[in-house]
């Protein structure tokens, strides 16, 4: 049967739209070999003919040589078939050319609806595609409905047939921020998820991958691999705490993270509407490394637990509140970035800890 328009019309969207032309096909072919199979019960197998030169496609109902024959629609006997050819035996197969008509009343009934759903399928493979290898990125989209009940956003990304909407739901916002439709925000791809109703792009303005990729973006000794960037701990909205360790020795990391004048630092600051960034240096020794995350507070001593990843802080009575931060920020973001349970108390504790292990040890002699 020739089929000059579905030739005409599979070349057209992959000039068009990059949609390989086999991967249609395919589609097709799948589609009508099941609305024959639907339209005659029993038939168990169906082969399509596809000639690209030519441009037409045939359809064959597959038959198996049987000594006895259970099910006429997929099998004939040894008899029946030594009849058409003698190279016939048992197990091989029969092709029966199925009638033009009834081929181009199948396609005619199914070609259209074949194309459309294939589309929507190349379409949510290449949108799939295309962002899965984003992940972990930031990317910028536009605002362009939010919805009142819930206050989750639809955000646009991307442009033309790679273009998908996600939506930045009310937990993923940053507190404090407003978003308006049409306003362009930078988000961070935090997933792909293939949903039968097509690629669920799963996005954030909360995670700390977020600040990563903006000093990263920001950062050229980051990128390029001087100055790593080691731990992130983020209440969004309110503030960031970043461990930062360079490979060079002559590199200062806080330092490159600043930039001159702030300049850096404060661009990440302004793309995230003021939330205050906290970078510190990365130590191996945990007594060090622990000691720095508590800045902007001072610590005079830190003691390490026995077992277990704990340990206690000394800080002088006047940094207490401080290295504790306003309702436990600090000292919560500061355990959440080297990974350790942090126990604050003041230089007065020390005293009377020392004191009463004094007493202790007096009275047992």
């Amino acid at each position: 049967m020739k089929c000059d328009e579905i030739f005409a019309a599979l070349a057209m969207l992959e000039k068009e739209r990059g949609i390989p032309q086999d991967f249609m096909m395919d589609k097709i072919v799948q589609a009508l070999s099941t609305a024959y199979k639907k339209d005659h019960p029993g038939v168990e197998n169906v082969r399509v003919d596809v000639n690209e030169t030519r441009k037409d496609l045939k359809m064959f109902v597959q038959k198996e040589v049987v000594e006895e024959v259970e099910n006429p629609a997929s099998q004939i006997s040894l008899e029946d078939a030594k009849a058409i050819s003698a190279i016939y035996d048992i197990g091989a197969l029969v092709e029966f050319p199925v009638d033009t008509v009834e081929f181009g009343r199948i396609a005619a009934g199914n070609g259209k609806q074949i194309i459309i759903q294939g589309l929507h399928e190349a379409e949510s493979g290449m949108v799939y595609d295309e962002y899965n290898s984003k992940t972990h990125e930031i990317l910028t989209g536009v605002v362009h409905r939010i919805d009142p009940r819930t206050g989750n956003a639809a955000i646009r990304i991307g442009t033309g047939t790679e273009a998908t909407d996600a939506v930045l739901t009310i937990g993923e916002q940053v507190k404090g921020e407003t978003l308006t439709e049409g306003q362009r925000v930078k988000v961070y791809l935090v997933d792909v998820r293939r949903l039968s109703r097509g690629p669920q792009v799963v996005i954030s303005r909360t995670h700390p991958g977020l600040v990563k990729r903006l000093f990263e973006l920001e950062v050229p000794e980051i990128g390029d691999g001087t100055v790593e960037i080691r731990s992130i701990a983020r209440e969004a909205g309110s503030r960031t705490k970043m461990a930062v360790w360079s490979n060079d020795p002559n590199v200062d990391p806080i330092g490159a993270c600043v930039g001159p004048h702030g300049q850096r630092v404060n661009n990440i600051v302004n793309e995230l509407h003021g939330e205050k960034i906290d970078i510190i240096k990365y130590s191996e020794a945990p007594e060090e490394y622990i000691a720095a995350a508590l800045a902007p507070a001072d610590v005079s001593d830190v003691w390490m637990a026995d077992e277990g990843k704990a340990c206690r802080v000394i800080v002088p009575d006047d940094q207490l509140s401080l290295a504790i931060g306003k309702e436990g920020q600090n000292a919560r973001l500061a355990a959440r970035l080297v990974g350790y349970k942090i126990d604050i108390k003041p230089e007065s504790f020390r005293g009377s800890a020392e004191e009463a292990a004094e007493a202790a040890a007096e009275t047992r002699e």
